[in-house]
């Protein structure tokens, strides 16, 4: 599944253990979910309210060695790691589980990849097939034949490959192709000229040699080797859309029948590379970079062979590295951890390994999570939540005075007709055709690859399942898919700081009333708007509705373009123009959902605090983080998520209320005059 709009990028994947944060109900439990000694109190929470309402939380909680954030969402994590930690341990060590079982598979990947001795005995020899494959290639076909391949046994690459609904017509899956083939974060750190990029560029190159010295070549011969591999690393980079153009979903649909892509792509034989990957019968493709893959047929002729198999044999190992002998894993770790992210040390190996399985057979995982930890009534209680933000937001609409009538009722219509998954899927994904062994870890991670490519191939010439999810229960994350027109709440991010059976209301409509009031702007931000009801990109607005959504719309990309973050890079306003709005978006319909409430309607105090005064201060504490600046770096590159100070902030100095919650003068920092508001939906 083809997820477009998250709460998060890197989906942090955690249980919901016994809610350790609270317990009971009354004053006492409420200073636990929302504590003053969190506060920084010296600073005036006009001037940066982020640090108002987390300092002393920052202050105290410095960023581990093995992290390179530590926020809320980190802090909950670790929390409850432990809880999937004892799951998969109990697992492994049941040894009287019946083969296939979901005991058995998950016990032995647990097993398989906690052993370290066998993995650093094999060494890279658990790739020798495919390196043999690689090998024996004699020209452009062959390329061709071997990265198709090595698609179907889950590894990727080149380019993107995947099964998923029409665009334009969302009841067919079809064939998608997407740029790829990178190895560095985006096509950026390629050109960009800054001295920060420019370290890291250097220590791509050095990373490059390193790992082909490991694979077995001498320092001379992988100097020469690496060079070639970034050439043609470059000209793919070169011909690679950028993040703010990907933005664009009219431009990522460009769909074809094999005649016409053949003749994009003259050096690239699309009959032979789709029998290759599996497909037959498809008449059409949907090609998202026509001139990356337009790229991809002029290399094939220009590279030579030589250079193209060099190319495939690092990538093959640097995409296995995790899975690989520790010399191997600690290079790639040197790279992409600690240069690139500022990380010091490695997460501990059984987090990384859970991460590897919960990403691989994740609802086998999500199973025994769901049967040990989930209580129905957080879903009950969920529901009832997201369709009073629901009919907050049909209020909110049909108040719009930039909008015309007619369009208002589609918009009405494209809401009401969300899809609303909460915890876990109605239908559990079929593993029984996964066979994992306690012996051979990386044979488990391709197993459960060609599973999961196999079981997207399978989708072809099929109906479309809209019960499918596109996360794990686990996982402390959501998201909106505009295909499905579906907002979708895993099990994992329905506790604190988000949710709590047992919080007032402020805490939990500041928390994961803004989340869901978040997850449904998506459906009407920059990109989701563009999808109608039954979720076919489809454009149902008015030229003048539009033009009046743009105008608004740009007022928070300016306001986030002018807010400088480190040293001289600023927040990319288009990049994150989405979220943006969604935060907007998600935290006014909040309010004003929590405003029905009789806490929201009252005055009563708790701690000091005002019913408004903990909204917003429940919000803050959704964001607060630490971050490492090579951390902040690479996300103002790559992420369509604003940093978390921000994501704080610029919300609530567009909402009058906050205003008035906090006493903020116009004097004050973070003060905005009425006019440079910015109002959406």
């Amino acid at each position: 599944m083809n997820i477009k709009h998250t709460l998060l990028a890197g989906a942090a994947v955690v249980a919901m253990a016994s809610c350790q944060q609270s317990g009971g109900s009354g004053e006492g439990n409420a200073v636990k979910l929302l504590n003053p000694a969190n506060m920084d109190t010296t600073i005036n929470p006009g001037d940066d309210f982020f640090n108002y309402a987390n300092g002393a939380w920052l202050k105290n909680n410095p960023i581990p060695d093995d992290k390179t954030r530590w926020g809320s969402f980190d802090e909950l994590g670790e929390n409850n790691y432990k809880a999937l930690r004892s799951l998969l341990e109990d697992a492994a060590n049941n040894k009287s589980a019946a083969a296939g079982s979901n005991d058995q598979k998950v016990g032995d990947f647990y097993r398989s990849g906690m052993d370290s001795a066998a993995i650093d005995k094999a060494g890279i020899s658990p790739l020798n097939g495919i390196m043999t494959r690689i090998d024996n290639i004699k020209d452009a076909n062959n390329v061709l034949s071997e990265i198709a391949m090595e698609h179907a046994e889950g590894i990727g690459p080149l380019f993107g490959f995947y099964v998923s609904p029409d665009d334009k017509n969302v009841t067919k899956e079809i064939c998608q192709f997407a740029q790829g083939g990178l190895g560095m974060p985006d096509r950026d750190y390629y050109f960009e000229k800054d001295e920060r990029t420019a370290k890291i560029r250097d220590a791509y190159k050095d990373y490059q040699v390193k790992l082909l010295t490991i694979m077995g070549e001498d320092s001379t011969t992988a100097k020469k080797d690496a060079a070639d591999i970034y050439k043609l690393e470059e000209a793919l980079a070169g011909a690679s859309m950028t993040r703010v153009e990907m933005r664009d979903p009219y431009k990522l649909y460009n769909k074809y029948n094999i005649e016409g892509i053949n003749k994009v792509t003259p050096n690239i034989e699309w009959n032979g590379l789709m029998q290759d990957l599996r497909v037959s019968g498809q008449d059409s493709i949907i090609v998202g970079m026509p001139k990356f893959f337009a790229e991809v047929s002029k290399q094939l002729k220009a590279t030579p062979v030589d250079v193209w198999k060099k190319y495939l044999k690092f990538h093959l190992v640097n995409s296995m590295s995790p899975f690989l002998s520790s010399n191997i894993d600690e290079a790639h770790f040197a790279f992409y951890g600690t240069a690139v992210r500022g990380q010091k040390a490695q997460r501990p190996r059984w987090k990384r390994v859970l991460s590897v399985i919960d990403g691989s057979i994740g609802e086998l995982l999500g199973q025994m999570y769901v049967d040990k930890y989930f209580k129905p009534e957080a879903k009950k209680r969920m529901l009832e939540l997201v369709n009073n933000l629901q009919e907050t937001y049909a209020a909110r609409i049909k108040r719009l005075d930039w909008m015309s009538e007619g369009t208002k009722q589609k918009a009405l219509a494209k809401l009401n007709a969300f899809t609303k998954k909460i915890g876990y899927p109605d239908k559990w994904k079929d593993y029984s055709k996964v066979t994992i062994a306690g012996n051979d870890y990386v044979k488990n991670v391709i197993a459960s690859s060609q599973f999961e490519y196999n079981y997207n191939i399978a989708k072809l010439g099929k109906p479309v399942d809209k019960t499918e999810w596109g996360m794990t229960p686990p996982t402390v994350n959501a998201y909106y898919n505009p295909a499905f027109n579906e907002i979708v709440f895993p099990a994992g991010i329905l506790q604190y700081p988000f949710f709590d059976m047992s919080a007032d209301d402020a805490v939990n409509y500041g928390g994961i009333g803004a989340v869901i009031g978040h997850e449904m702007t998506h459906g009407f931000d920059d990109q989701g708007r563009l999808y109608d009801a039954d979720g076919n990109l489809n454009n149902w607005w008015t030229s003048d509705d539009s033009a009046h959504f743009m105008q608004k719309a740009n007022m928070v990309v300016d306001q986030f373009d002018k807010m400088i973050v480190i040293d001289t890079m600023h927040a990319n306003g288009s990049l994150t123009e989405g979220e943006n709005l969604a935060d907007l978006g998600g935290l006014n319909i909040a309010y004003e959902a929590f405003k029905k409430t009789k806490q929201g309607q009252g005055e009563d105090k708790i701690d000091g605090f005002t019913p408004d005064q903990r909204f917003f201060l429940s919000w803050a504490q959704v964001w607060r983080a630490n971050t490492r600046p090579e951390e902040m770096a690479m996300r103002l590159k790559t992420d369509p998520h604003s940093p978390v100070q921000l994501r704080c902030n610029m919300p609530i100095s567009n909402m009058e209320a906050w205003y008035k919650a906090f006493n903020i003068p116009n004097t004050a920092k973070m003060f905005r005059p009425e006019n440079e508001r910015a109002r959406v939906w």
